[in-house]
């Protein structure tokens, strides 16, 4: 599988992004889908999770209630709508995909794949 995520870019602070990461193949709906995120000098991070069916879903709790993750298995596309952007969402923002089970949502190393990254830069 390969993921190409894209819709980045600079927004105001309270402002909206919605991200989009399109996968190849005809497998995608066998696939977990997370966003990551890396702040400049900090570590990669888990931002959200999306069962393959598209009926559960995980977010941090700096997240919660701004983020929204959803896919369309139709379109092998996976979405990060994110609203009320602070400048603390400011990084770079991966796409990935695990074949692993729902309850290692959150972990990086069960990811199989991952896009190139999109930076999301939030000014105050």
């Amino acid at each position: 599988v390969q993921l190409q995520a894209s819709g980045g870019g600079l927004v105001q602070a309270g402002g909206s992004l919605r991200l989009s990461c399109a996968a190849s193949g005809r497998t995608f709906g066998r696939y977990i889908m997370g966003w990551f995120r890396q702040a400049p000098g900090k570590e990669r991070e888990f931002v959200a999770a999306l069962s393959r069916n598209g009926g559960s879903t995980y977010y941090i709790d700096s997240v919660k209630g701004r983020f929204t993750i959803s896919r369309d298995n139709a379109k092998n596309t996976v979405y990060l709508q994110m609203n009320s952007l602070k400048p603390e969402d400011t990084a770079v923002y991966y796409c990935a995909a695990s074949t692993s089970i729902w309850g290692l949502r959150v972990r990086e190393g069960v990811y199989d794949y991952w896009g190139q990254g999109t930076l999301v830069t939030v000014s105050s």
